[in-house]
């Protein structure tokens, strides 16, 4: 099995203003000659962390890693205001022309997914390839899967913790209870509803639930910046119309990409994947028979880091 390549430190680091009042924290590590690979995180609202440099080879890669609107260090903090898919896919193309990039490798898990086929649908001529994990396609009945009903029946007990900041009379259509909440004055129900959203998260994520993980989605920051942009982002569906991603693949056709998804995937089903790879047959899928949604399971990150290794030297 693979594992993470060494830890590296960046070697520039600086914030990238982008529509009022945002500006966006951006790092470069690895090979600053190298071939351009840049990493979107999920969430939306995740945030990077120093791990993720460590997914690609630092000696043949020009890596490059940001904090998308509101998220992680990029400013203002969870904040809504002009946050929507397609800010994002602009965003890219203005960091990638800041930085004189051609072309570059796509790399998005879980919700960096759903960014990296928008983005690559919108602007095919600047992407040489696209490596997928979690697909999350934001089609409704995804949503409603993991916030609504569905996968309740799988945890029942931890579905109790999710629910409890709901009145019981709104919980026929949570997202929108959440979002009351989530973007309401009250600070102390809006954080209070913020750690329930995101431990619900973390609490799923992997397998074999893992204690460490769970109680990183419980701080403050990356709890309340993780609810707030989620659940505004839901609520919009994403600002994609129906389908659209897969209705659009013929865009992307000639890409080479790799899918790569967990079987027990339960944030993201496995049936995600399935329906991008029959849209887009060229794509090679991995199956990871033993793996959830997490990008650091043994079995998904042995998928990933080959996948960057197969990625070397396509333009």
């Amino acid at each position: 099995m693979r594992t993470l390549y060494p830890e590296i430190e960046a070697y520039n680091q600086f914030f990238l203003p982008v529509d009022e009042p945002h500006k966006l924290y951006v790092e470069e590590a690895g090979n600053p000659k190298g071939q351009a690979v840049v990493f979107l995180h999920g969430g939306p609202g995740g945030g990077f962390a120093s791990n993720h440099r460590r997914l690609f080879d630092p000696e043949h890669y020009r890596i490059i890693l940001f904090d998308q609107r509101g998220a992680g260090r990029s400013t203002p903090h969870a904040c809504l205001e002009k946050n929507t898919t397609w800010d994002l896919v602009s965003d890219l193309e203005v960091l990638r022309k800041k930085l004189g990039v051609d072309k570059w490798v796509v790399f998005g898990g879980s919700w960096g997914s759903t960014l990296a086929l928008a983005y690559a649908e919108t602007h095919p001529e600047a992407v040489s390839a696209l490596i997928l994990r979690g697909i999350f396609l934001c089609r409704p009945e995804e949503i409603n899967w993991f916030y609504q009903r569905g996968i309740d029946v799988l945890f029942p007990d931890l579905w109790e913790n999710y629910i409890k900041p709901i009145a019981p009379e709104k919980r026929e259509r949570m997202v929108e209870s959440y979002y009351e909440l989530l973007t309401g004055d009250d600070q102390k129900l809006q954080m209070e509803a913020a750690k329930a959203w995101s431990v619900w998260e973390g609490s799923t994520l992997k397998l074999i639930p893992d204690p460490a993980t769970i109680g990183s989605f419980e701080s403050d920051l990356k709890a309340l910046a993780m609810a707030r942009i989620e659940c505004h982002y839901f609520m919009h569906n994403c600002w994609l119309a129906e389908n659209q991603l897969l209705a659009n693949i013929d865009r992307i056709r000639k890409i080479p990409c790799w899918i790569i998804h967990g079987r027990y995937d339960v944030i993201c089903p496995f049936k995600n994947a399935w329906d991008l790879h029959k849209a887009f047959p060229e794509a090679s899928l991995e199956i990871i028979p033993d793996a959830g949604h997490a990008y650091d399971e043994a079995g998904i990150l042995n998928a990933l880091l080959g996948a960057q290794e197969k990625c070397k030297g396509l333009i």
